[in-house]
């Protein structure tokens, strides 16, 4: 088990006044058997009462609205969490995992994923989690990371028949792969030990128990990687969401540190 320190900054800069805007974050890290959160705190600009809450997908909400003009919309969230106290974590009820079986917008497979999945079945291991690291194994050699090629839009099959991608493509893949195979599986956003931006991952489901898998480093997830939310896809659970009135054209700059504290 290791104690992550997280800081998180973002900043949308706006072309023109935003008269008024709802927003919606999800960047307050959840209390599993895998992680669990010692401290946070988040300053937001321009300065706004906020309330706490929860999405359908179990994730924690900080909604809230800001009536003055603006040109400038702030985030900044820093705390601790201790990760890797867990392997897995406990399902939910079935009526929260069945919809993790089929195959959702950004993940719904064409013919490329299809031939591809079809070369690639027969080695998959013999339980949910042994074949969901089979899957991943492959993915990441026959998939290359790289930026800029592809977009928040991009679906699995999309960044698939391009060959190259960031880690919410390699999420997305991995997902449209696992449903094909038979294993309910999740989207996850979260952040890694470094710096740089937000990450994604993969959750599949075996025998009751979430197992989370990094595709784009190839890794069984575990005392680096600090989980934020989940969905069916990146749609289901953005870090950030809002509805503007006014602002033009925005710029968004995020930034993500994360290092170990203390290890026990």
């Amino acid at each position: 088990m290791k104690t992550l320190y997280f800081d998180y900054d973002m900043q949308i800069r706006y072309a023109e006044p935003v008269g008024r805007c709802h927003f919606t974050i999800r960047c307050v890290p959840p209390r599993t058997s895998r992680q669990c959160p010692e401290e946070f705190r988040i300053e937001i600009e321009p300065a706004v009462h906020s309330e706490q809450g929860e999405d359908s997908f179990g994730n924690r909400l900080l909604f809230g609205r800001v009536d003055e003009p603006h040109r400038l919309f702030s985030l900044h969230a820093e705390g601790r969490v201790s990760a890797g106290m867990a392997e897995y974590e406990e399902a939910e009820r079935e009526e929260r995992t069945g919809m993790y079986r089929y195959p959702y917008r950004l993940t719904v497979p064409g013919d490329k994923l299809k031939a591809y999945f079809r070369q690639i079945e027969t080695k998959c291991g013999r339980d949910a989690r042994q074949r969901g690291i089979v899957l991943m194994n492959r993915l990441y050699q026959d998939f290359s990371y790289e930026k800029n090629v592809t977009g928040v839009g991009t679906s699995a099959e999309e960044a698939f028949g391009g060959g190259r991608g960031v880690c919410q493509d390699y999420a997305h893949i991995m997902i449209a792969l696992c449903r094909m195979a038979g294993i309910p599986a999740r989207y996850v956003t979260g952040m890694l030990v470094g710096e740089g931006s937000s990450h994604a991952w993969v959750e599949v489901l075996s025998v009751g128990k979430w197992y989370g898998l990094d595709p784009t480093n190839n890794l069984i997830v575990g005392e680096e990687h600090i989980k934020i939310g989940t969905g069916r896809d990146a749609s289901d659970c953005p870090i950030n969401r809002g509805l503007l009135f006014g602002g033009g054209e925005q710029v968004q700059i995020v930034s993500v540190k994360v290092r170990q504290e203390k290890e026990t």
